[in-house]
């Protein structure tokens, strides 16, 4: 089944936040950007995949279409453990983390998509999982800076379902007006982007405490620092996750190897796509940490996304972007109802995008 061609597709959507737009992580939150690839083999059969994402989406692509899509064309479809072997030693000196990996990322999704099509199979399925037709999400809010408007977010996001409610913010009051708005019975977690000085990390951390979160996430700068991120694990008291910045497997066995990690949080389109997810989770396994993979995307990494987890952690909480989209490529399968997503049943990813939505938002 060898490759014959490959394209790329960038979209932006408008999406909303439900409060006026707040830069963070490098982007504007008033639109969503998405790369997709395409992967066209002689048998008929394509496949779908995304890499990140958001503002790196040109230089994904231009790693893509420069790169890592014509070093496709001739390859077997069906090998994808070989080629993407191959192509991780051919790219490593740009890079083991960033653009090329991103691009990496979305070649192995797509190879993935052609295989469960080529099975008649979900990935689910080819991945060894039992029937599931939905997973519980969590809002994973944005960053909404005023503690009045992080309470309004989380009383929308109780209002529609979710139990379970991830902030993006930096300070005290901002976790006590969520947990005021959530009450007692609604789960919490706090993402704060790598901001903290290992000590100020565990000062915050116990500072915490009393809101009873879930997880911190990703508290220290640098997010390689992962000696540091042991510390506060050890003495904050609240359990530790990260992994969304980690550079493939290796970074996670040093992160388990310190003692760094209560969760461990690969990132579909970002650590190196399916493939490598499948061997962080392996590892998590061995190390006892559990695995809560990382979802900030709406294209072919989300369905990739939602497979994965129904495969490896169908208990946990499957993360959806608390935002509302204009328009989606993949309409109603990216949308949660009542605090849950629905598990694609169809072969491959279950579904593919909407060449209407991708002509109309092209960019």
């Amino acid at each position: 089944m060898k490759i014959t061609a490959t394209e790329t597709y960038l979209i932006r959507v408008k999406c909303d936040m439900g409060a006026p737009p707040r830069a963070f992580a490098g982007v504007g939150w008033a639109t969503l950007d998405t790369l997709l690839l395409r992967v066209v083999t002689d048998s008929g059969l394509e496949g779908w995949g995304e890499g990140f994402g958001h503002a790196c989406c040109p230089a994904t692509r231009a790693a893509l279409e420069t790169q890592v899509a014509p070093a496709l064309i001739g390859e077997d479809a069906r090998d994808i453990r070989g080629l993407m072997r191959r192509l991780a030693e051919r790219f490593h000196l740009f890079g083991r983390n960033g653009p090329h990996v991103y691009a990496l990322s979305a070649v192995d999704i797509a190879l993935w998509d052609i295989a469960g099509k080529a099975a008649g199979l979900p990935l689910w399925r080819l991945l060894g999982a039992a029937p599931r037709t939905h997973l519980n999400a969590y809002a994973s809010l944005l960053r909404y800076a005023e503690p009045d408007a992080v309470g309004a977010a989380v009383g929308r996001a109780v209002a529609q379902g979710y139990g379970t409610v991830k902030l993006h913010e930096v300070g005290v009051e901002q976790v006590r007006a969520a947990r005021a708005a959530a009450g007692q019975g609604v789960h919490l977690m706090l993402d704060t982007n790598c901001p903290w000085t290992v000590d100020h990390a565990v000062t915050m951390a116990r500072a915490l405490r009393e809101y009873r979160l879930d997880w911190l996430e990703e508290p220290v700068w640098p997010p390689e620092d992962h000696a540091g991120l042991a510390r506060v694990r050890r003495e904050g008291g609240v359990p530790i996750a990260a992994g969304e910045n980690a550079a493939g497997l290796h970074d996670f066995r040093h992160m388990f190897e310190a003692g760094a990690l209560d969760i461990a949080q690969p990132s579909v389109s970002k650590i190196g796509g399916i493939s490598e997810v499948l061997r962080i989770a392996a590892l998590a396994d061995a190390f006892a940490v559990r695995l809560v993979p990382h979802c900030a995307y709406f294209g072919a990494g989300f369905l990739a996304s939602l497979h994965l987890h129904a495969a490896l952690s169908p208990e946990a909480p499957f993360e959806r972007l608390f935002v509302d989209l204009e328009a989606s490529p993949y309409h109603d399968r990216v949308q949660a109802k009542d605090g849950k997503v629905a598990v694609p049943d169809g072969p491959g990813l279950g579904a593919d995008p909407d060449p209407a939505v991708l002509r109309r938002y092209a960019i």
